[in-house]
């Protein structure tokens, strides 16, 4: 059952969407863009949490008048089992009302930078991380978001020593924040004669792209090189000056972009890379200190920790943090995620409900 405060907190949100709902119909408000680009988006993000307060109480009704047809003893059976089931709906809408009151992360509904490095394992590590690559793009494309090749590193055999990509999407920080840490594949590579397994590992890093003012970055912190590009990208690529290396001197990092023939654009886009970076630094910082404050929880997301296991010779899949295991392999390398993305976000939904109910409980003893 729903408590008197969080009740109260469902009321002022229904009101402020009625109130919002009505601005909306206002000739003064359609007539100035800006505002009503605020209210309409302020409306949307409440929907959902609105729609399942007004199926709860008719979910709440229809309960009152199953137990009311239990004083009829010929309908009293059906009406208990409808009861029941009313019962777990209503729990169910409960459950999902107070994740959507919960504060959101600020970074969910942007784009991201998307990592990956070869790990251990040598070239069959460098072939796992074009796999992983390969992997993320489909699932973009199933997703209909942009991706965008904005620096890559291949190895000999074929596979990618480092790639990073921009994906621009609704929600794509949501969907795959917490894709970042050690991934681990189990399989016979395609150079072992004799048919023995390998273990080999790479790394994923998730990043919300952020804008200049978020990460304040001085110019006279950056060593910026222009250089000849380098790999595959045609003569006009190859014989320009367009590649460019950013040296960020107070933290030691270095990017680096040469995908575009404009060194403009790669400047950009290395610029863009490298706020990321810096942003994400600071986020894992601050992780880290709730880590530490809250060591109960599970998963700490951290990003030496290895999160999962693609087993080939068993067609499964492993989400240590969860204990999920997943079968059909190649229709997961393929970008078929979904389901591990969804029980992740379940997962930590749950973590955050629990752990913001602690306080409540304690203040009860």
């Amino acid at each position: 059952m729903l408590d008197e405060l969080l009740l109260r907190k469902l009321a002022a949100v229904e009101a402020r969407y009625d109130e919002l709902s009505a601005m909306l119909g206002d000739a003064t408000v359609l007539a100035n863009r800006q505002q009503m680009q605020k209210l309409s988006k302020e409306h949307a993000d409440l929907r959902e949490l609105i729609e399942k307060l007004r199926a709860h109480r008719d979910v709440a009704r229809r309960a009152d008048e199953a137990r009311e047809l239990q004083k009829d003893p010929e309908l009293r059976e059906m009406a208990r089992q409808e009861e029941s089931e009313l019962a777990a709906e209503q729990e169910q809408l409960e459950r999902q009302m107070k994740v959507l009151l919960m504060p959101k992360d600020p970074n969910d509904e942007k784009n991201i930078l998307l990592e990956i490095r070869a790990g251990t394992g040598g070239e069959e590590a460098a072939l796992f991380a074009a796999d992983l690559f390969r992997m993320y793009t489909r699932f973009a494309e199933r997703r209909r978001w942009q991706v965008e090749l904005l620096s890559s590193s291949s190895a000999s055999a074929g596979g990618l020593r480092e790639v990073i990509l921009g994906i621009n999407g609704k929600d794509a920080f949501s969907f795959l924040k917490y894709e970042s840490g050690v991934h681990r594949v189990q399989r016979v590579p395609a150079t072992e004669a004799q048919g023995r397994i390998h273990t080999s590992t790479a790394t994923v890093a998730v990043m919300p792209e952020v804008e200049d003012v978020e990460i304040n970055i001085d110019a006279k912190d950056l060593k910026i090189d222009v250089m000849r590009s380098g790999g595959p990208g045609g003569q006009s690529v190859n014989t320009t000056d367009s590649a460019v290396r950013i040296h960020h001197i107070p933290s030691g990092l270095i990017v680096h972009c040469q995908q575009e023939k404009s060194q403009h654009k790669n400047k950009a886009m290395a610029m863009k890379l490298l706020r990321a970076k810096l942003y994400d630094i600071e986020e894992e910082k601050r992780a880290a200190a709730e880590r530490d404050a809250r060591r109960s929880q599970v998963g700490s997301g951290d990003r030496s920790e290895k999160i999962r296991t693609y087993n080939f010779p068993q067609d499964r899949v492993t989400d240590h943090r969860i204990g999920l295991t997943k079968h059909n392999l190649p229709g997961i390398m393929d970008g078929d995620i979904q389901d591990i993305i969804e029980s992740l976000r379940a997962h930590y939904q749950a973590e955050a409900l629990k752990n913001s109910a602690q306080p409540d409980d304690a203040s009860k003893k």
